[in-house]
């Protein structure tokens, strides 16, 4: 049996369509890019299979039967596709929570290997004080909720305060 055709055009802009979408640098285009993908993955293994009788032996003979994989992959599929699509769901949420939006920034470390490449230098470590953490900013371009291990050290610059006396005078044993 040959695929429909419109089938086989449905699934080339599914597949188009859902690329397209995935190099957003939004998440949630990025989200539905992913579905997009699922979905037309879901209908090219529909046009695996062919048509026929149910597939039960002493029901349909066996040369007219239904192939039943393509039916237990799609099934396989969509499970796959949905657990993707809620593990996209939270981190497009979280970014919301977090930064108000959900793009995607650019890597600091991807802009200096860009910049080393336009002037043609070698890859290394980037020494410059301009971005990573030793950047007058604080943060060097970098996530704000990436937190350091160590906390900074305490600064104690008010007046010498005696430690608090408990309530009826002198600390003391009489």
């Amino acid at each position: 049996m040959t695929p429909d055709l419109v089938l086989v055009v449905v699934v080339g802009v599914l597949f188009a369509t859902g690329a397209i979408l995935l190099m957003e640098r939004s998440l949630s285009r990025a989200l539905l890019g992913v579905i997009l993908l699922g979905n037309g993955v879901n209908l090219l293994l529909l046009l695996t299979g062919h048509p026929g009788g149910v597939p039960i032996l002493g029901v349909t003979p066996a040369e007219e039967m239904a192939d039943p994989l393509p039916e237990a992959m799609i099934l396989t599929a969509i499970v796959i596709t949905l657990g993707l699509t809620a593990f996209l769901l939270a981190l497009a949420y979280r970014s919301w929570q977090l930064i108000g939006h959900d793009e995607v920034r650019d890597d600091p470390e991807d802009r200096g290997i860009v910049r080393r490449a336009e002037r043609d230098q070698v890859s290394g470590p980037d020494d410059s004080t301009t971005e990573g953490p030793l950047a007058p900013d604080g943060f060097g371009g970098l996530d704000p909720e990436q937190v350091d291990p160590e906390p900074p050290p305490r600064r104690f610059d008010g007046p010498a305060t005696e430690p608090p006396q408990p309530p009826g005078g002198t600390a003391g044993p009489r």
